[in-house]
């Protein structure tokens, strides 16, 4: 069965040279590409060829031996963290490339702690040991107390399986049975091959090869013993049933059709299968291979298999298709953007055909979030960082043929409420009617926007009840203190109205969104921003500066830990005062030290007076998103404001 094998590391590692020397190795290629020579097999986009980075996720396929594989290459750069992390779903194992004139990195223990969160079998690869400065024994060492004490030196499992005595004793060590058998029978050998196999399966333990990918030292070794611990039995999963799946990812091939990408688990799909993903059944019209940027159109795709799926419409990356759909979820995200910029273009350029550019970067990148802004009547998107909207306004201009810029990226805050209220919304011009009953609570943090409902049938029939809740999920809604996105609130529908001749779906929707700006309107609205959480390593010396900056930058510790000649430090820090400290970080640590950062959820704001006079939000500026009821009275429509809107209301008010 095919496996699919992903690349990570910290930028610069090497790690597209070593998938390059990889494919040539295995008779992929015919030449070795290199990054600085701009044409690396996998840098397949302009962009990344241009710029030497890998941005996107590319896969390619090879043998070795009898066993067929898909390679993903993902980026190393942190703006580009969602793509690598996407790509973490489909992976059987990976291969993590450290540098060993940089050793572990702040990004290298970023992927490792997903890695393991993903529970995927890791190999190390020790990379650029050519170089001068390169320290076996102390790079194990580095890893073994930064990542896991549970990584062994490759050399000494020899090609045959049979291994060392000293990784003999290791292996037994972590295996009860095992070390029993080795006290009362000694070694042997293809025991202890087979409990090496699963332990690396289990991500027990984490081989680790040494070499140059520039100079393919190492590289052919190091892949080998790859192939020999994580050979597959499991090929009854070729034609088993049912079909199991996860959506990969979403992609536009040059004429704009859309692509669907899919891991198979087990069983097969043809071409004019009809599956159900985002919930509609659709026909699929044909099958993809990709290798590189070239494809195989193919009848049917098996278990192990990445495949381009075209005809399908409604799914998105992360959604579970056949029997995968009820296994546990997949973990959520956490590269998280915590930036968002507005999208400016020329005036003669039609807003319909940026905002049509946007959506569908958007389906391909569901962290970008576009949506229009009736603030600042612009299109916005979340971003990671200043690379990203450099790359994207590349891609906007080499694809589509648009000229745009960016504003600079700003902090994206939130917003949500601090107790208990009931909103009420009532719709009623001429010949229509509904009337929307509301209760908002505060939720817990990070749990974003749910709802639900105990509203009794009599009120409003179970019809009406799952238009009020399609209308509720069907846009962002905004605070009244910056016009941020609302989040962490539980609404629960209590009662409503519908009229037997007047009623439509519309009408619920206008008394919905009243209602809930009705409540926000009494609420205590309360300003939410970014965290970071922090982990930093450094001399023990300068544990005293970087306190007080974490102190200044508003941020909060846990106490420090020291070990030998350095301190470890972890806490939270808001987004907005920490985004900028990796540069001073950087030079008073001479580059020696470690800072990583990763997204921490949301929390009250630092000081949010001054935020909301900075963005100047004005709430009633919103023609759209009306406070005010609207009754009828002698075939004429009326609107009356929130603070009356309660006692005009036609329904008995449930209880709050």
């Amino acid at each position: 069965m095919k496996q699919t094998i992903g690349i990570l590391a910290h930028v610069d590692a090497g790690k597209t040279t070593f998938s390059e020397q990889l494919l040539y190795n295995t008779n992929q290629i015919r030449k070795r590409g290199r990054v600085d020579h701009q044409d690396a097999f996998l840098d397949i986009h302009p962009v990344e060829r241009d710029r030497g980075i890998t941005v996107f996720a590319e896969q390619a396929e090879l043998r070795y031996g009898d066993h067929t594989y898909t390679l993903i290459d993902t980026p190393g750069h942190t703006d580009f963290s969602p793509e690598m992390e996407r790509a973490l779903t489909v992976m059987d194992s990976a291969i993590l490339l450290i540098s060993a004139a940089d050793g572990v990195q702040g990004h290298t223990e970023r992927v490792w702690e997903l890695l393991r969160a993903y529970n995927i079998p890791t190999f190390l690869f020790f990379n650029k040991m050519d170089r001068e400065t390169a320290d076996a024994a102390g790079l194990l060492d580095e890893v073994r107390s930064s990542l896991s004490p549970d990584c062994f030196n490759l050399d000494q499992l020899h090609a045959d399986g049979t291994m060392t005595e000293e990784l003999a004793e290791w292996v037994a060590e972590r295996d009860d049975r095992l070390l029993e058998h080795y006290l009362e029978s000694g070694y042997d050998a293809g025991i202890w091959f087979r409990t090496l196999t699963d332990l690396v399966r289990r991500g027990a333990v984490f081989p680790c090869g040494y070499g140059s990918a520039l100079h393919n030292e190492g590289v052919d070794p190091f892949f080998g013993a790859l192939s020999a611990l994580t050979e597959r039995l499991d090929d009854e999963l070729l034609h088993a049933e049912p079909l199991s799946a996860t959506v990969y990812k979403i992609r536009h091939d040059a004429d704009g059709r859309r692509m669907t990408y899919l891991k198979l688990h087990a069983g097969t799909v043809s071409v004019r299968d009809e599956l159900t993903a985002g919930g509609e059944e659709e026909k699929i019209t044909q099958l993809r291979i990709y290798n590189g940027s070239q494809f195989t159109a193919v009848p049917v795709a098996a278990a192990g298999d990445i495949v381009a799926v075209l005809g399908l419409s409604g799914a998105a990356a992360g959604d579970r298709i056949g029997a995968a759909s009820t296994a546990d979820p997949l973990p959520d995200l956490t590269s998280v953007p915590a930036l968002k910029a507005a999208v400016h273009h020329a005036p003669a350029l039609s807003a319909r055909d940026v905002w049509r550019v946007f959506r569908m970067l958007d389906s391909e990148d569901p962290t970008l979030r576009a949506s229009w802004s009736e603030h600042s009547q612009e299109i916005e998107i979340q971003v990671m960082g200043v690379i990203q909207l450099e790359v994207l306004q590349r891609i906007t201009a080499e694809r589509f043929g648009l000229t745009v810029t960016f504003g600079e990226p700003v902090i994206l805050y939130k917003e949500t409420i601090a107790s208990p209220v009931t909103g009420y919304g009532h719709f009623e011009p001429l010949k229509h009617y509904a009337e929307v009953h509301v209760r908002l609570e505060p939720a817990p943090r990070g749990s974003g926007l749910r709802f639900s409902s105990v509203c009794h049938t009599d009120a409003l029939s179970p019809g009406h009840q799952r238009v009020i809740e399609k209308h509720f999920f069907e846009r962002d809604h905004h605070g009244l203190l910056t016009g941020s996105p609302i989040t962490d609130m539980h609404v629960t529908l209590l009662t409503g109205r519908a009229h037997n001749e007047h009623t439509s779906g519309g009408d619920f929707r206008e008394a919905l969104f009243r209602a809930l700006r009705q409540g926000l309107e009494q609420a205590d609205n309360l300003l939410l921003e970014p965290y970071y959480q922090f982990k930093i390593k450094l001399r023990t010396e300068l544990i005293g500066r970087v306190l007080t900056d974490i102190q200044a930058a508003h941020g909060t510790f846990d106490p420090p830990e020291t070990s030998g000649e350095s301190v470890t430090v972890t806490g939270t820090v808001p987004a907005a005062t920490f985004m900028d400290y990796s540069t001073e970080f950087a030079s008073y640590t001479g580059g020696k030290g470690v800072l990583l950062l990763t997204f921490g959820g949301y929390g009250p704001c630092h000081n949010p007076k001054e935020v909301i006079e900075r963005i100047g939000y004005d709430k009633d500026a919103d023609p759209e998103y009306s406070s005010s009821s609207v009754f009828c009275a002698k075939g004429k429509g009326y609107a009356v404001g929130w603070q009356d809107a309660e006692a005009a209301m036609h329904c008995e008010r449930a209880e709050k």
